[in-house]
């Protein structure tokens, strides 16, 4: 039966990971088998998923790698946030359609609070007062990948958009990301799942399909 007929409470998931990590693709398999269940879904991703998310996104990931402070990087995807999980988030979970997300705090948690040494913390608090504002995921993927290979991927990436501000930090920025993600995950690890992303993508959605299947029998 579908969730949406209950009006039981939407499915959370987002996913994780450093750049080149596939979670596009990985999005695109879960929420092509959600569809065969007949379930409602929507993909959506951060920093986005609005108008103006998307706005705050073209400031945030186009650019020199030192174009803001930061400081000002944190404040600028929480606004981003608060509006994506006002508009979007809650009202499609309100309604009991699943959601797939292309990161979310994890990643603010990661890539501010740990590899620009904001703090872990000061991260949370912020957030839970001016973007999540509570609303967490339910189930997190953590597409785990050694980071010379994420970066390899993402610049062979067709079609570049030219958000590649993150991709040309140096590279230890993006080993203390992994190893940030790898920590929250220590921490949590009913809810994030860790996948090891140098796999097949077959075998890799088979992973996630498998263990979606077991939160919703759950």
């Amino acid at each position: 039966m579908s969730r949406n007929t209950t009006k039981q409470r939407g499915l959370f998931i987002s996913f994780e990971g450093g750049e080149g990590a596939g979670k596009t693709t990985q999005i695109d398999r879960l929420m092509t088998w959600v569809h065969a269940r007949n379930d409602p879904v929507i993909k959506t991703r951060e920093p986005g998923g609005t108008h103006g998310a998307d706005e705050i996104r073209n400031l945030i990931v186009t650019g020199d790698g030192d174009r803001w402070t930061p400081e000002t990087e944190l404040l600028l995807l929480l606004a981003a946030r608060r509006d994506h999980v006002a508009r979007v988030i809650d009202p499609a979970l309100d309604d009991g359609t699943m959601v797939l997300c292309d990161r979310y705090v994890d990643s603010t948690i990661a890539y501010q609070g740990i590899a620009r040494d904001l703090g872990i913390d000061k991260v949370r608090t912020l957030d839970a007062a001016w973007g999540s504002a509570g609303t967490l995921p339910d189930l997190t993927f953590l597409l785990d990948l050694p980071p010379e290979e994420g970066i390899r991927r993402a610049q062979l990436r067709e079609g570049a958009d030219g958000e590649t501000r993150f991709e040309g930090l140096d590279l230890s920025f993006h080993h203390a990301l992994r190893q940030g993600f790898r920590n929250l995950a220590t921490e949590e690890p009913e809810r994030i799942k860790i996948i090891d992303a140098s796999r097949p993508v077959d075998d890799i959605a088979a992973e996630i399909i498998s263990l979606t299947a077991q939160k919703l029998a759950g």
